[in-house]
């Protein structure tokens, strides 16, 4: 399932300490452990023996980020492209059943707050040693990916290399350099390959669900509560992930050993309630509108559509891993992408893209599967789920409580929303208000699902960090 993030452009001492009393209810992790920081600190890797730092590599991340995973260059390559994508090699810094592996597997995930970050790896290597900042050479898993003029994927190759990334932008830096008409080679051929590959998504049935950020603003007129949407860039840099995910998740299949990000299809009942969703706001979903199609026309920046995409995001439901070894998993696919899918471009905040990446080198070599590898795959599934509810819970209790101080001080009064969930005696649900952007419980008899509703704000409580209103 994407992620579901919240900007606040100044923390104010308040929402900071009910952030950081909801961590200590979660058990959200604080610092890491002295032994896990000396191991990390002193992680000196030697570097690969095939260097390319001739690659003229470049990142684009959201601004200030410092935790690189990924860094890209693009190259034409007869009617097709040459797609180099160098991604952090963790495992070069972190000795499976050391004190750092032991802690990222209790980890599994980094986690996001608006005044924090909760890091997978020790900042010395999530942040230095190990992250893809530019100027730096580093280990890399780089990964060769042949593509044709029309964006399919013709060739894969992965081997470890020493890489330079030249340039660190954001998104806002590479939007505006595309937009200027004179973009570096990289950024140019990116806004060609990108909308090849939404092309290929969208033929294959597929859709890439990009949730709006929700970014809370103060002012004189007090706190407000918005949707950002993503600029096409991130579409573009999110299709060369995904792409790489694809390729790598082919290779361990054909191989039969590795593990893939598995998503089971909607069921019908389920696409019936989304399109009550879409009625109640307001919003025309024809019956010969496929879901891809239906999500592809949604314009994040209304603040209708907003509530749609965020209402999207129960469709899909039982996202998880299938890891195999001698037999490949009855349904692999990823039913949202329309395709095998693993996750492998992200190992500085995902544990489990170090030991997917792994296995892909050593495909691609020929070579063995390590056995520290090996002999995880069959635990990595049950880990990583439990990693990612713990992650999901906080990552909801945070949109709750951000909505909370936007309406703490507005109890009694009156909005429009709509129904997108109901639980099963009809008196507790879900509902999405159009402005502010706010979903929220709600409560009342038989609440009516996909129906536009007038709704008054019955409690906004900062302690238990939940916003409730009532029909009226």
């Amino acid at each position: 399932m994407p992620a579901r993030k919240v900007a606040v452009e100044d923390v104010p001492e308040g929402m900071a300490a009910a952030l950081a009393a909801l961590r200590v209810r979660l058990g959200i992790p604080d610092d890491f452990p002295s032994e896990v920081l000396a191991a990390a600190a002193q992680a000196a890797p030697a570097l690969p023996e095939l260097d390319r730092t001739d690659l003229d590599l470049l990142t684009v991340d959201p601004e200030g980020s410092r935790d690189l995973d990924q860094a890209l260059h693009i190259a034409r390559h007869g009617d097709g492209y040459l797609i180099s994508y160098a991604i952090a090699d963790v495992a070069a810094f972190v000795p499976a059943g050391g004190p750092v592996d032991a802690e990222a597997r209790r980890r599994g995930v980094t986690l996001y707050a608006p005044d924090r970050r909760t890091p997978l790896h020790p900042p010395a290597l999530s942040e230095g040693a190990a992250s893809l900042l530019p100027d730096q050479i580093r280990p890399a898993l780089l990964w060769t990916l042949t593509v044709d003029a029309a964006g399919g994927l013709q060739a894969t190759d992965v081997r470890r290399a020493r890489v330079r990334s030249r340039a660190q932008l954001s998104y806002d830096q590479a939007q505006a350099e595309i937009d200027g008409g004179r973009p570096r080679e990289t950024l140019a051929l990116l806004a060609e390959v990108g909308p090849l590959r939404e092309r290929q998504e969208r033929d294959r049935g597929g859709v890439s669900l990009n949730l709006p950020e929700q970014e809370i603003r103060t002012g004189s007129g007090g706190w407000s509560l918005a949707y950002r949407s993503s600029l096409p860039v991130e579409g573009w840099n999110a299709q060369i992930s995904l792409l790489t995910g694809m390729a790598a998740a082919r290779l361990m299949l054909d191989a039969k050993i590795g593990i893939v990000r598995s998503v089971p299809p909607a069921d019908g009942g389920s696409l019936r309630r989304l399109r009550s969703v879409a009625g109640g706001l307001h919003i025309r979903w024809a019956a010969e509108v496929s879901y891809p199609e239906f999500v592809r026309g949604l314009d994040a920046s209304r603040p209708a559509d907003a509530a749609m995409l965020d209402a999207c995001t129960a469709l899909f439901r039982g996202a998880g891993y299938q890891a195999f070894d001698g037999v490949v998993p009855d349904h692999p696919e990823h039913a949202a992408l329309a395709a095998p899918y693993a996750h492998v471009t992200a190992p500085l905040r995902r544990r489990v893209d170090r030991y997917a990446g792994e296995i892909c080198l050593a495909l691609c070599a020929g070579a063995a599967v390590p056995d520290w590898v090996r002999s995880a795959l069959s635990g990595l599934p049950a880990e990583m789920q439990a990693a990612e509810r713990a992650a999901k819970a906080y990552e909801r209790a945070i949109v709750d409580l951000m909505e909370v101080f936007v309406l703490r001080d507005r109890a009694g009064e009156t909005f429009t929303g709509t129904v997108v969930d109901v639980d099963s005696d009809g008196r507790r649900g879900t509902v999405v208000l159009k402005d502010p952007a706010v979903e929220a419980q709600a409560v009342g008899t038989d609440l009516p699902l996909g129906r536009e509703v007038r709704l008054r704000v019955a409690s906004a409580d900062v302690e238990r960090g939940a916003v409730t209103f009532e029909l009226v």
